[in-house]
């Protein structure tokens, strides 16, 4: 039985994939079963950093696994305390929880915001998030995200979370004002939510909010995170200091892996047999995202800011196109003609793009070579003017 009959009978239908099976691939470049060949902008949503099949990420990876592959949480684990202390190291936080996805990481930033509320604020647990924001799908995380589309036919959801207007601090002052607030969560790019861009001001009024009130602040770095959006985390474009950060996706590079990161005013907050996970920190994973946060050094970055650049000028007020949002080579398009449309054209031409709400959205590896970069442009502003 073929591989896509052999999916749609026996896995569950939770995704609506393109009709495309890919089984191999290089750099920026991957191949289908029938061995067409795609430059590829999409990159596993933001985790395949630094492309498929990287050299460097394969022989880490390969080293520990002919050490020891798994290591129940009971012992300590080289890879893991070592990626630790270079998450910490890198952002000045103060302590690490690892998970394995990104919803994970965001509920244990919940729990850590709950019991800060819980313990040092007298029972003042609410977190507010923003509306047409992305935390997870679990039933909590679902909660968190601020769009009502994804709520449906699952409520009731898990309680204490309200949902502020993005880039509205008095929104949030007022939300502040009715609720029992502990925390404030945000993505400093709305992902999922059609990749909207918080602003400066906003960001850095926040902080200031945040810190006249005893909240948290919560920064979702899933998908911004991990070099994406020309830092090494998206909040640090801004000059705030989050409380806690979240974060998954790249840092792994094809690995599952997440990470939250508590800083200075919820160290200790999580103690013994508060929070756990069977694979959080898993030595191969583990190993494999020490590499890649070792390579995100201050030339990939300059050279992430570079790319995002020759985008933005050249798609910006070409034939067909509304507009671009993003930041650093998170980059949204909206399109005059429908996006799906646009995506199923640039499969056509060898480049695999996706969606985010109504727009084309754009994640190439970090380290795409401008040369596959200018062609892939060169076809998304064919498809966009036809």
């Amino acid at each position: 039985m073929h591989i896509k009959e052999l999916d749609q009978k026996y896995v569950a239908p939770t995704y609506a994939r393109f009709d495309l099976c890919l089984v191999k691939g290089e750099g920026s470049h991957v191949w289908d079963d029938e061995g067409h060949e795609y430059i590829d902008l999409g990159t596993g949503i933001a985790v395949n950093g630094f492309g498929v099949a990287d050299a460097e990420w394969i022989a880490a990876v390969t080293e520990q696994l002919g050490k020891i592959q798994h290591t129940s949480n009971l012992y300590y684990s080289e890879p893991c305390a070592r990626l630790a202390e270079q998450l910490c190291l890198r952002t000045g936080m103060k302590q690490v929880f690892f998970s394995n996805s990104g919803a994970e990481a965001n509920e244990c930033a919940i729990k850590a915001a709950r019991k800060y509320g819980e313990t040092k604020l007298g029972g003042k647990t609410t977190i507010i998030t923003l509306k047409d924001s992305f935390h997870g799908r679990t039933i909590t995380t679902l909660a968190a995200t601020g769009q009502d589309v994804f709520h449906k036919d699952f409520l009731p959801l898990t309680e204490g979370f309200v949902h502020a207007e993005a880039n509205n601090l008095d929104d949030v002052k007022r939300l502040a004002d009715e609720n029992p607030c502990c925390a404030v969560m945000f993505e400093v790019v709305q992902g999922e939510g059609g990749v909207r861009p918080l602003t400066k001001e906003f960001l850095q009024g926040l902080e200031a909010f945040a810190r006249e009130r005893d909240l948290l602040l919560i920064a979702d770095e899933v998908q911004t995170g991990n070099g994406r959006t020309g830092e090494l985390y998206g909040y640090m474009n801004f000059g705030i200091t989050p409380d806690i950060v979240s974060t998954a996706k790249g840092l792994g590079g094809g690995l599952p892996i997440g990470a939250t990161m508590l800083g200075e005013r919820v160290e200790n907050i999580l103690t013994a047999g508060m929070h756990g996970s069977t694979f959080g920190g898993n030595p191969i994973a583990a190993a494999g995202a020490l590499n890649i946060l070792s390579r995100i050094d201050d030339a990939l970055l300059a050279g992430v800011r570079e790319r995002s650049d020759y985008i933005w000028n050249e798609l910006t007020g070409t034939e067909g196109v509304v507009s671009v949002t993003g930041l650093g080579l998170m980059i949204g398009i909206e399109t005059e003609k429908d996006a799906g449309e646009v995506i199923a054209a640039c499969r056509e031409h060898g480049v695999l793009v996706i969606k985010a709400k109504h727009k084309v959205r754009l994640l190439p590896a970090l380290n795409i070579p401008m040369d596959d970069l200018k062609k892939a442009v060169a076809v998304i502003k064919e498809v966009c003017k036809k």
